[in-house]
């Protein structure tokens, strides 16, 4: 539910930095940094020489876009950041000098190196640092033309059986016009997270004027570029934006970040050979649109690149409690979406030739070959949890076919709370049922984002019956929805399997802004009680959610702030809710 039309699928088939002087408290990290980097190599204020001459005024180059870090194994972890000349002229590549340290002060250098910041890789600095120790905490910093970045911490993987406690920030679908990265922020003041885990949509393709962009303006929060992002600069300048974001530079200079994509890194809806919001007859090749997107994905984010560009799917070992497998359900192995569309005409649904079309054994979401490393990877791993990193909605979410053609076309079905009342007429007093309302109960309950699992129903009978058949205790995360939920997990035949955690947004609208009539509380309950596996739902706050992990329970706690309107905020948590590892066991229960 990344973008309006994904919305309908679920019921309808430069930036202006932070202000500086601003809650210096929270800001004080990433900017302090700067000093104590300057201070720990002998470097006062007045000891920063530039390239003009001499002119100790003359900054020559800028690390205006932070630091990050990311893919942490036992042993390495990457580093990023990026380097430019103040002069927009210069456009020569620059020497950059990076080091990690065991302390603040860098008087404990453990490891350093020299890169490039080239034109041609976007002035974007990767390093992949090697010969660390495992389960450590680090500071790093890069350095160029006698200016120093800010310094960022990050951290290794642990090892072994010794591993007591693992912390995941999960986050999903940032929308920079739709409002201030106070998600982030929050996340950012936290000392107890190991690792950031982003499941997609970092970026949203869209223009000015697009979707949830009603307040950019007012919040200084236009998109650069103006229009539509499509060819390579354009993805680069909106990834530039993103990270000229105070906040989200906290983050990344706080924690490492695992990440995966979604759709809005290319566009909406997007599949193997196609996307919902790309029309070839105005914008070109799919092809080259999606190469020049994956391109200015690794140049921005902090990703251990692999021999082909589209292969990001990975694992992460935290010791022998918690194995980790982000996949990409996007852009690999990804099947066109099944569209409502085709199987509704005036005389009605088609249910039967959806229900043959929905259950082709071999559909895929992942692709038989990502499938496989899956598989492999689960009965490989020897960890207590195994957690799957994903973007959309594993969990079964059917719902009344009246429901979704009335969010689909206002008129032509019945609201959540108007059959919600029909529903307790049936049960109170069903002879009181006139022929409409019981035409209307008698149609079928179908899934109601087809972009989701959901619309690949043999793909996700593959996975569960190869974590059920292993005996393992599967956790899944999810975003993409802009929603909070949680799901028991289980397989066609009604077995058990596992459970869904899903992440609302940190920007992107949800049910609030779609179904303004329905009261958020009074929706999520009803949605509880229509769709059996699920748990939980949130269907008008933002946030995020941590993952505690232990050899006992793998709890998730949703946070939500409490605007993203304002840079004054709260945060809370809404729900907590865990599950116990082993058999019989491995389902949704209260903290």
């Amino acid at each position: 539910m990344s973008s309006p039309s994904k919305l309908h699928n679920f019921f309808h088939s430069a930036a202006t930095p932070a202000d500086d002087t601003a809650d210096a408290g929270r800001r004080s990290f990433v900017r302090g940094s700067v000093a104590l980097a300057a201070g720990a190599a002998g470097l006062g204020a007045l000891g920063l020489s530039g390239c003009g001459g001499g002119d100790l005024a003359v900054i020559p180059v800028s690390f205006s876009h932070g630091v990050a870090s990311g893919d942490p194994q036992a042993e390495r972890v990457i580093l990023w950041t990026r380097v430019r000349a103040k002069d927009s002229a210069d456009l020569r590549d620059l020497d950059v000098h990076w080091e990690v340290a065991s302390d603040a002060d860098f008087k404990t250098i453990v490891a350093s190196g020299d890169a490039q910041a080239a034109a041609a890789r976007d002035y974007t600095v990767k390093v992949d640092a090697t010969g660390l120790q495992a389960g450590q905490k680090y500071f790093y910093r890069f350095s160029c033309e006698s200016q120093y970045s800010p310094v960022g911490r990050t951290k290794t993987l642990p090892t072994g059986a010794s591993v007591s406690q693992v912390k995941l920030a999960v986050f999903s679908c940032a929308n920079y016009p739709a409002g201030y990265f106070n998600v982030y922020a929050e996340a950012a003041k936290r000392e107890d997270i190991d690792v950031a885990v982003h499941l997609g949509d970092y970026i949203y393709e869209y223009g000015r004027g697009g979707y949830a962009s009603e307040q950019a303006k007012t919040l200084g929060r236009e998109v650069e570029p103006a229009g539509e992002i499509i060819a390579l600069n354009d993805y680069r300048r909106r990834y530039a934006q993103y990270r000229d974001d105070g906040d989200l530079q906290r983050l990344h200079a706080n924690v490492p970040m695992i990440a995966i994509w979604d759709d809005h890194e290319v566009c909406n809806d997007a599949w193997t050979d196609g996307a919902e919001n790309h029309q070839p007859a105005t914008e070109g090749d799919y092809a080259k649109r999606k190469a020049a997107a994956i391109q200015a994905y690794h140049e921005w984010m902090p990703i251990r690149s692999q021999q082909s560009a589209e292969l990001i799917y990975r694992s992460f070992a935290f010791g022998n409690l918690l194995s980790l497998h982000m996949l990409d359900t996007r852009l690999i192995g990804r099947e066109e979406p099944l569209d409502y569309a085709k199987y509704t005409s005036a005389s009605g649904f088609n249910a039967s030739a959806f229900g043959a079309d929905l259950a082709k054994p071999n559909r895929q979401l992942l692709g038989t070959t990502q499938t496989g490393w899956l598989q492999q990877q689960l009965s490989a791993s020897s960890a207590t949890w195994q957690v799957l990193g994903q973007q959309v909605l594993m969990g079964r979410m059917n719902i009344p076919a009246p429901i979704l053609f009335e969010a689909n076309n206002p008129g032509s079905g019945v609201s959540v709370s108007a059959y919600g009342a029909i529903v307790a007429k049936a049960q109170s007093n069903p002879a009181s049922l006139n022929a409409q309302e019981r035409a209307i109960l008698a149609q079928p309950s179908i899934p109601y984002n087809l972009d989701a699992w959901d619309g690949y129903a043999a793909a996700r009978e593959t996975v569960l019956a190869t974590a059920r058949q292993l005996n393992k205790n599967l956790v899944v995360l999810a975003g993409d929805t802009h929603n909070a939920w949680a799901s028991d997990l289980q397989d066609m035949a009604g077995n058990q399997v596992g459970v869904e955690f899903a992440t609302s947004s940190v920007t992107s609208p949800g049910f609030e802004v779609y179904l303004p009539k329905e009261n958020p509380a009074q929706l999520a309950g009803a949605l509880t009680q229509l769709i059996g596996p699920l748990e939980y739902a949130d269907t008008s706050r933002r946030g995020f959610m941590v993952l505690t992990v232990t050899a006992q329970e793998c709890r998730s706690d949703w946070v939500f702030v409490s605007t993203i309107t304002s840079r004054d905020y709260t945060a809370s948590v809404g729900k907590s809710l865990k599950v116990l590892p082993g058999q019989g066991q491995r389902k949704l229960t209260a903290v």
